[in-house]
């Protein structure tokens, strides 16, 4: 008995010590001044944490939380997929020059952008578990080709949402050290990055409705309902953000980690309409509805931040939640198809080229890889939508002043004013 009990205390104490100071863990400290820092720069940190613009509940009761995590450790029909799922290698030079914006989605969170000429990267997640530990929690589903650091070009920028571990990864961050011109990140999340030895001249920490100015592009870190937190006690100490990424005739939205809120038509008020909108599509349940969509509010946010064309992102890598694997994209298609909304769905690691023919296959389902899904658009309505996007970029482009430009150029990180 006194074994056992002293093999407990020393396993507890273990991992104790793994969670306060584990390189994986990022910063785990913060300093008074650190905090005054924040308290000055941002009126979203209050009382040494970050929060949100509305009331959120992050999860359920202590009982729901716990039949959830049994469940989820007890497995579930379908929540994995039963074959290699198809993938695509990442072909940068088929991109052209570089002045049609083009988007690989790479599984889960991750984006290859490119935009005049410049690849960005969204929250990079190239482990093979969505952990700080390589043997223990969700592991990436099975694919014919897994995408690796070394297939990407060289990055111009990377764009991090928030510091959970499926959206900041601790070993594709030390991958991308060298690979990487710049990095934009949320308030706070800048000192994991320092922590993994990211120079600060490499770093931008952006507040809500601040932007960056990087050559021809800009970025813009908008709301979000979400939530931070890697180790012991450091619940909220980071900021959370979805990004908006502009250049002259082009704006994409990536939303990265939210609930539906009111948020996202006040960002599509402001900066849209959008080319094209990356949101999440996945890892919803009823126990955490104010953190993460389901299908149907996905679209409506879609609706609400006036986007073209949408992209789910944050589903087909790993199962975070109870529903099924492919129930998140089947649902969004349906609501689409409902309310007339254009979704694409390329494969992982597919090039989307925002004003050409949209990739529109239902490869997830056995046998239709190659088959058109029941989202695919007339060519009729696929020609307007193109026309249509064409008419807008036309009148956008005329309404941005040089005095505008001139001002972003001057001012490479400002704030939004009223």
């Amino acid at each position: 008995m006194k074994i056992l009990a002293f093999s407990l205390i020393l396993f507890t104490g273990g991992i104790l010590a793994f969670f306060l100071w584990a390189p994986q863990m990022g910063a785990t400290s913060r300093s008074n001044a650190w905090i005054q820092e924040m308290e000055r720069r941002s009126s979203n940190f209050r009382e040494g944490r970050f929060r949100n613009s509305l009331v959120t509940k992050i999860g359920g009761s202590g009982k729901d939380f716990l039949k959830d995590f049994v469940d989820y450790l007890t497995g579930g029909k379908n929540r994995y997929p039963s074959r290699p799922l198809e993938t695509r290698k990442v072909k940068t030079d088929e991109t052209g020059n570089g002045k049609e914006p083009k988007v690989f989605w790479l599984g889960h969170s991750t984006c290859l952008i490119e935009v005049e000429g410049r690849f960005i990267l969204t929250d990079p997640m190239f482990s093979r578990r969505a952990s700080p530990l390589p043997f223990l929690g969700p592991r990436e589903f099975p694919y014919t080709h897994h995408i690796a650091i070394e297939d990407l070009p060289e990055i111009e920028a990377v764009l991090i949402s928030h510091d959970h571990y499926d959206h900041l990864d601790y070993a594709s961050i030390l991958a991308l050290k060298e690979k990487v011109r710049h990095f934009y990140v949320p308030l706070g999340v800048g000192e994991h990055l320092k922590a993994w030895g990211i120079p600060e001249s490499k770093i931008t920490e952006l507040d809500w409705w601040q932007e960056a100015k990087n050559g021809p592009l800009s970025f813009t870190a908008t709301p979000a309902r979400h939530f931070s937190g890697r180790g012991i006690g450091d619940r909220n100490r980071t900021l959370w953000a979805s990004w908006i990424i502009r250049s002259f005739e082009n704006r994409i939205f990536f939303g990265g980690d939210s609930g539906y809120f009111d948020g996202f038509k006040e960002i599509g008020d402001t900066y849209g309409p959008f080319d094209i909108t990356l949101l999440e599509c996945g890892a919803y349940n009823k126990s955490w509805p104010d953190i993460h969509m389901t299908p149907e509010q996905t679209l409506q946010a879609h609706l609400d931040l006036r986007g073209k064309v949408l992209l789910p992102i944050h589903w087909g890598k790993f199962s975070l939640s109870l529903h099924t694997w492919t129930e998140p994209v089947e649902r969004l298609l349906k609501e689409a198809a409902r309310r007339g909304a254009f979704v694409t769905t390329p494969h992982i690691g597919e090039a989307v080229a925002i004003s050409g023919e949209l990739p529109k296959t239902a490869w997830w389902r056995p046998g239709e890889s190659t088959r058109e899904s029941e989202n695919s658009l007339s060519k009729e309505n696929e020609n307007m939508h193109i026309l249509h996007s064409a008419k807008e970029k036309r009148i956008r482009g005329s309404a941005v002043s040089l005095k505008q430009e001139m001002s972003l150029a001057e001012n490479p990180t400002s704030t939004k004013t009223e």
